[in-house]
């Protein structure tokens, strides 16, 4: 074998093996909103009346999904794909399922109670969590992640809607956020995206 070749062999070698693979060059993408103000601490009470801060998360992915249970619509389409999404991503793999926890908010605290939250989530996902608290402690977690809400005027017959938001983020292990999950595109995208992120 040619002396010659056999001095650049290793580097020839390399540069073939990296073009084989090219992750091994290609440096990890940031997620997307790696950096952005979204997230914070907060104080509210789960389906079971228990008090839940966000500290009780820690170590584990969390889907974050703002909307209330009298939705006639949005929500709980929004959330039923949230609940499907998770589930064909535990088919994929269990092991990295079991570190997402998705949690829903209420926006309106006044009907939503635990016990209709309770209700409410366990139609979607056996380990989904619902949350709700004070007026004010709603308000607050809301700002922090970024979530406009606004209740309307009463209807005739008495019953009211609530205007919102309909971002379902992402947040890892730490609290930091992630992504924002594609719900609109359907359960199969938001597998996707959560294989994507989750480790």
């Amino acid at each position: 074998m040619n002396s010659s070749f056999l001095r650049y062999f290793p580097v020839a070698a390399a540069i073939l093996l990296g073009a084989c693979n090219p992750a091994a060059t290609t440096p990890a993408q940031d997620p997307p909103l790696a950096g952005a103000r979204i997230g914070g601490a907060f104080s509210l009470t789960d389906q079971d009346g228990r008090a839940v801060t966000d500290r009780d998360f820690a170590g584990k992915y969390r889907i974050m999904y703002f909307g209330y249970t009298f939705c006639p619509d949005v929500c709980p389409v929004d959330v039923q794909l949230i609940g499907a999404g998770l589930k064909a991503f535990e088919a994929r793999d269990a092991a990295a399922g079991a570190k997402v926890v998705p949690v829903f908010v209420t926006v309106d605290p006044e009907r939503d109670t635990p016990a209709v939250v309770k209700q409410f989530v366990a139609a979607f996902h056996p380990r989904m969590v619902g949350v709700t608290g004070s007026v004010p402690a709603i308000a607050a977690v809301a700002k922090a992640y970024g979530i406009y809400f606004a209740k309307q005027a009463p209807a005739p017959g008495g019953g009211y809607m609530v205007d919102h938001s309909r971002q379902a983020y992402l947040m890892g292990p730490d609290g930091a956020p992630i992504a924002l999950l594609p719900v609109e595109k359907g359960a199969d995208a938001i597998a996707d995206e959560l294989h994507r992120w989750v480790r």
